[in-house]
């Protein structure tokens, strides 16, 4: 049966064990859903928070709570650490899609060499993210804690870092689940999975979920760190 470029020569699963609708593998269509609920999660979160936000009057002000960097003193690298998290992500964001572009081109060893990296900044992510929990709970932050001012000098309610810690975590556990999705694909490619099969789907797969995660990070860095 011919085949078009939308859907590869050798699917994995096509609904019925014919076409599947759009012309799009079965797998990738089951992504997309879980993607789209997650979305619904995600948004859930930070409708929430906005609302909460822009319903108080005054609120802490990001620049002077996220203003340290780990093996530099003071407290005068107001956002430099998230931003150094964000270029991480992005970055970690590029190997993916590289890693995929890999994958349509059958080409293993650039395939491994991209999830290497990919998993590499995730990683880093993470530890930055930890860097950063630690530091603010020595500060005395946690759930049901604040011991940061709002802007004009009156006391701030804990809702800020409960929001702060429930939405950052929630992503981050995502990153984690991120970082172990690559690393069986990793381990998958070379162990010839996908050699065998003739096609790399499950590594574009992978990589709809990676872009996601980084694509809600780009709103969780906007509503936290920036407004």
């Amino acid at each position: 049966m011919a085949t078009t470029n939308t859907v590869s020569a050798a699917p994995e699963k096509l609904w019925g064990g014919g076409r599947s609708p759009f012309n799009v593998e079965y797998g990738k269509i089951m992504m997309w859903y879980f993607l789209m609920s997650d979305t619904f999660t995600f948004g859930a979160f930070l409708i929430s928070y906005g609302t909460t936000r822009f319903a108080t009057n005054a609120w802490p002000d990001p620049n002077k709570v996220f203003n340290t960097f780990p093996g530099l003193t003071g407290n005068n690298y107001p956002l430099l650490f998230v931003s150094l998290m964000t270029f991480i992500l992005i970055i970690s964001s590029v190997t993916m899609v590289l890693a995929v572009q890999a994958g349509h081109a059958m080409d293993k060893r650039k395939v491994v060499i991209n999830l290497i990296l990919t998993i590499i900044g995730g990683l880093a992510f993470l530890s930055c993210q930890a860097w950063e929990w630690t530091h603010l709970y020595h500060e005395g932050a946690w759930w049901g804690r604040n011991p940061f001012p709002n802007w004009n000098g009156t006391v701030a309610s804990p809702n800020f870092t409960n929001f702060f810690f429930t939405i950052t975590g929630f992503h981050g556990f995502h990153v984690f689940s991120g970082v172990i999705i690559n690393i069986i694909m990793l381990i998958m490619t070379l162990s010839n999975v996908f050699e065998r099969r003739g096609h790399y789907l499950m590594i574009e797969k992978a990589g709809l979920y990676w872009h996601f995660v980084d694509l809600v990070w780009v709103f969780v860095f906007t509503l936290f760190y920036l407004v």
